[in-house]
């Protein structure tokens, strides 16, 4: 749930997509990147594209899609001040 939202209000998982872009290698004690970006900030939406790297080259990309969710009428819902102000953090420039 997001902070600042109320108890029915939260954050759904409308859409996840998932590249494959190279083979990952396992090596014991390694440690990998996750770079995460809000790509996309909308009204009741947003989008957030993950890559983990290893050997400084993306091996997967992730991008997914929330949707802002209100559980007590089971619809979207606006993102509240707060969460907009908290994911535009994470937006690219």
């Amino acid at each position: 749930m997001a902070a600042g939202a109320g108890g029915d209000r939260g954050i759904i998982l409308a859409r996840l997509e998932v590249d494959y872009l190279r083979q990952l290698y396992y090596r014991t004690g390694e440690r990998l990147c996750v770079r995460s970006t809000v790509t996309r900030l909308g009204s009741k939406s947003l989008t957030v594209r993950q890559e983990l790297l290893q050997d400084d080259a993306v091996a997967i990309r992730a991008d997914v899609v929330m949707v802002a969710f209100d559980f007590a009428t089971d619809a979207s819902r606006s993102l509240s001040e707060a969460e907009r102000a908290h994911w535009s953090r994470f937006t690219e420039g």
